[in-house]
């Protein structure tokens, strides 16, 4: 698992943009609005997302839209269970 996945769902606003998503693709925009932070800073917080891969975006007409990378997501969450099951084996 790269150090990036980590780093990226170390913050707390990642995590929430992350749990947004889980319920499907949305726009920056509609992203936007449940932060108070600005456009800028926000952009950086879907770069960092976006260079753990953990989630992908595309345009549409004039509009960044952003979707859950579902499977890296299951990955990072499965190498958590097994890290904690690790001392459970006998």
């Amino acid at each position: 698992m790269s150090n990036d996945v980590y780093k990226a769902i170390a913050d707390p606003t990642r995590r929430r943009i992350l749990e947004l998503l889980r319920e499907g693709e949305l726009t920056a925009g509609e992203l936007a609005s449940h932060f108070d932070v600005s456009k800028p800073a926000l952009s950086r917080q879907f770069a960092i997302l976006q260079n753990a891969d953990l989630i992908y975006s595309h345009k549409k007409g004039n509009q960044v839209i952003y979707g859950l990378n579902a499977s890296v997501l299951q990955e990072v969450l499965l190498s958590f269970v097994g890290f904690f099951n690790k001392g459970d084996k006998q």
